[in-house]
């Protein structure tokens, strides 16, 4: 019988969720739906001294307005929970005592102190200090002490750590789905500590026991986790488990495409590199979020499968179902990829068009206060109007205003171009037209202002630039008539009259 895929996605609540980490959610999402797998949330807050209160919320919503919700994890508990470490800590000291009894770790009693003095001790003699095979039976270990010296340090209550004791002089062989073979000379490597003094795991042992108790097949992780592969594949070795398949994604680049994509470049560059907004519970710093700054989820995601994946065709409007489909780890970069600010305005753009008036109406109605008793039907009808326009939702307010309430004062710019001594003669005329008219529709508006127009042999420039100011405030906008028409005759001899009192 095959196994079931089980992938999971692991971050620590140390902040927002960075772009990276909702790629690497993608992923695993993709290619846990495509195998029939389950997609699990797990909660790395081993390092509570980082710990960020609202970091898990913010990670859980991320996620669901994403649209790659996870099928287990924190307030979706099954058997492999709890899904959190910080309430697993019970379970990793057994582990990691294992390990010790059966000499692939050690007890390391060196204090701080200690190991910056060798530290500063290599550094004047132009060396890098490693504590590994070279030199652990120098420092103060179980491995260098007797055993009833160690017996004695530990009822003493003296401080310890548990570290891996490496091999030395061996070459491991490695397999990973984006990279291919790997091979790692054991004799660089240090001995990482497992088991912290403060009695919780670090990352390395806890997410290698985790894995195993969560019966995870598939370790999708960013490539900056390449460097602990071979610690983790030896630790799979030491417990006798059998390692799960490893793929390693390609780093998200910055715009420029030298460096890793940061907040500080969305912040140089005025785009977001969070799903959400953020608020800093420290200081209040507030982070930009795409949903706020106008995408669509949908937009997103699409966008971000391509940062490291090539369906290798010439598709690039992708549905969650059709990447699902489409996912393969054969397709996956090992090269970064850059983060193209406009391309992800591009498929912004092209999900708006697509979007329904009644989804767009939506959107816009819940933004603005002023909105909140308004027809929904002429909303709809409206945003259908402008939403050619539109490569943010947040554009929508911006396009669509003057549909809903008169310019309060008019552009500057376009009062300086539309305005001439004889603007409002011209306007008056106009205004009488539109209150004569007893079919109030967009034709006949039209038919009825350009007979006039050609009738006086006005330039239509001359009228129709000072109409537009008077009815939106500026010379932006879609058709004249349509404006007139859906605002009605009342609201357009108003405006009209207002810009013609203000000359």
């Amino acid at each position: 019988m095959e196994t079931k895929v089980r992938v999971r996605f692991a971050p620590s609540p140390t902040g927002p969720l960075h772009i990276g980490g909702v790629r690497t959610a993608l992923f695993n999402f993709l290619f846990a739906k495509k195998h029939g797998g389950d997609f699990v949330l797990r909660i790395e807050d081993t390092d509570q001294n980082r710990y960020v209160e609202g970091a898990e919320d913010y990670i859980v919503e991320s996620l669901n307005w994403c649209g790659i919700p996870f099928d287990e994890g924190p307030r979706k508990e099954r058997e492999y929970g709890p899904y959190r470490q910080s309430e697993r800590k019970a379970i990793y000291r057994k582990y990691a005592e294992e390990l010790v009894e059966n000499g692939y770790a050690y007890y390391a009693f060196d204090t701080a102190e200690m190991l910056d003095f060798h530290r500063k001790d290599h550094e004047a003699k132009g060396k890098t200090f490693i504590y590994n095979w070279h030199n652990r039976l120098k420092l103060k270990n179980s491995l260098s002490l007797s055993k009833e010296e160690v017996e004695q340090l530990i009822q003493n209550g003296d401080e310890y750590v548990i570290r891996f004791k490496s091999p030395e002089n061996e070459t491991i062989l490695l397999n990973d789905l984006v990279r291919g073979e790997i091979t790692i000379d054991t004799s660089i490597l240090d001995d990482k500590v497992l088991f912290k003094s403060d009695g919780m795991p670090t990352y390395h042992l806890a997410n290698i026991v985790d894995d195993r108790l969560m019966e995870i097949t598939h370790v999708i992780r960013g490539e900056e986790w390449l460097p602990s592969l071979a610690l983790h594949y030896m630790l799979y070795r030491s417990f006798g488990w059998e390692a799960p398949i490893f793929a390693h994604l390609p780093l998200i680049l910055k715009p420029s495409g030298k460096g890793k994509l940061s907040k500080r470049d969305g912040d140089a560059l005025g785009f977001p590199v969070f799903p959400l907004e953020w608020r800093d519970p420290k200081n209040g710093d507030i982070a930009k979020g795409f949903r706020e700054e106008g995408y669509l989820p949908e937009a997103l995601i699409n966008f971000l499968a391509f940062l490291g994946w090539n369906p290798g065709t010439e598709q690039e409007i992708f549905s969650i179902d059709e990447l699902v489909e489409a996912f393969s780890f054969d397709k996956v970069n090992k090269a970064g990829s850059r983060f193209d600010p406009d391309k992800v305005k591009w498929f912004n753009h092209h999900y708006i068009q697509n979007s329904t008036d009644v989804q767009l109406a939506k959107i816009l109605q819940s933004s603005r206060a002023e909105l909140k008793e308004m027809d929904p039907q002429y909303i709809e009808l409206v945003a259908g109007l402008v939403k050619e326009r539109a490569n943010l939702t947040s554009d929508l307010w911006d396009l669509t205003q003057y549909f809903f309430k008169a310019p309060r004062d008019y552009d500057e710019t376009a009062i300086k171009k539309a305005i001439k001594d004889d603007t409002a003669t011209i306007l008056s005329k106009v205004r009488d037209i539109v209150v004569h008219l007893h079919e109030f529709t967009k034709d006949n508006i039209e038919s009825q202002v350009k007979d006039w127009i050609k009738t006086e042999g006005l330039g239509f420039g001359k009228v129709m630039m000072p109409l537009r100011v008077a009815l939106v405030g500026s010379l932006q906008g879609i058709d004249v008539f349509e404006i007139m028409f859906l605002i009605g005759k009342n609201e357009s001899v108003s405006r009209i009259e207002k810009l013609i009192q203000s000359i």
